[in-house]
């Protein structure tokens, strides 16, 4: 695959992208990078102050840029569901959903849907957002889901048994599991797209190491350690986006594809294609969860 390049990338004026998490980190830049790029940006926030003051900051930049501020609370499935209805109401197209939003190493919460907060945020809600937006995105010539996944993925597991922790919780646990539950999501719909005869294409990316809002839970004394690790191991959020943004706009790019950075252990370093555990490209496990995520999501892909 040849050296991704966002400056060499078109415009894509007329095209339509959903960005879940778009008022920080990687989020608002994947959501300024594409307003650069002419596509119509919505920004799905749980914070709708927050999500208006990103907005505002990136038409500083893009002075014109096409953005709506949407309010999207992904642990909460009836946010989901709203989020989705008023989409469809407004639009008939949707060329770019990227799965970004997420929490990491949360205290142990259950959401109203008496879901695990990891699980729910990171997968559940992106699952089922994916799932109510299925149809425009077949109807729209060359669209693409992409989900954000992570190098945690690594030390996940899908625990069948317990999914909600509730039988002992262990923060770095559960955001693994459903870091891993985002990159088996997006093989499996790869596998039932093509199935299905269908254009649209799944794709995950994972952005390696970067300080962003999703680290405020980090333990006080690893925030000690910061100031030195963050130089050496870490890239800015800009840099981070960069495996998200070729997921989604690069040419060459398959469904089923994983991306992240090229450098030292994918921690950092411009965008390529990465691999992943055999356990992530489990079609039985996949499966299962598949047929776990409709029943707890109340949603039917096909």
């Amino acid at each position: 695959m040849s050296s991704f390049d966002i400056a060499q990338i078109p415009s894509q004026k007329s095209r339509i992208a959903v960005v879940t998490g778009a008022n920080a980190g990687l989020g608002y830049e994947t959501a300024l990078a594409l307003a650069q790029k002419d596509l119509t940006v919505l920004m799905a926030c749980r914070d709708l102050e927050k999500g208006a003051r990103a907005r505002d900051q990136i038409l500083q930049q893009v002075p014109g840029a096409e953005l709506e501020v949407m309010h999207l609370d992904l642990s909460s499935m009836s946010s989901v569901r709203a989020f989705s209805g008023s989409f469809l109401k407004k639009y008939d197209r949707l060329d770019l959903l990227i799965n970004n939003a997420g929490v990491m190493l949360a205290p142990f919460t259950l959401t109203e849907d008496g879901f695990e907060l990891h699980l729910a945020t990171n997968y559940l809600g992106h699952f089922l957002l994916t799932g109510l937006l299925l149809e425009v995105l077949l109807t729209t010539p060359g669209s693409r889901v992409v989900s954000l996944s992570s190098m945690a993925h690594k030390f996940g597991k899908i625990k069948f048994g317990d999914l909600h922790s509730q039988r002992g919780y262990a923060p770095f646990g559960a955001y693994c599991q459903s870091k891993l539950a985002c990159l088996l999501f997006s093989y499996e719909l790869q596998r039932r797209l093509e199935l299905a005869g269908a254009t649209t294409l799944s794709t995950a990316a994972h952005p390696g190491l970067s300080m962003t809002d999703v680290v405020r839970h980090y333990p006080k004394w690893m925030m000690k350690f910061a100031p030195l690790v963050v130089p050496i191991f870490t890239h800015s959020p800009k840099e981070a986006a960069e495996p998200t943004l070729l997921a989604a706009l690069g040419g060459e790019v398959r469904g089923g594809e994983y991306f992240g950075p090229a450098g030292w252990m994918e921690m950092k370093g411009r965008g390529t294609k990465v691999d992943s555990t055999s356990l992530s490209k489990d079609p039985e496990v996949a499966r299962r969860l598949w047929a776990v995520s409709e029943e707890l999501t109340g949603v039917r892909y096909w």
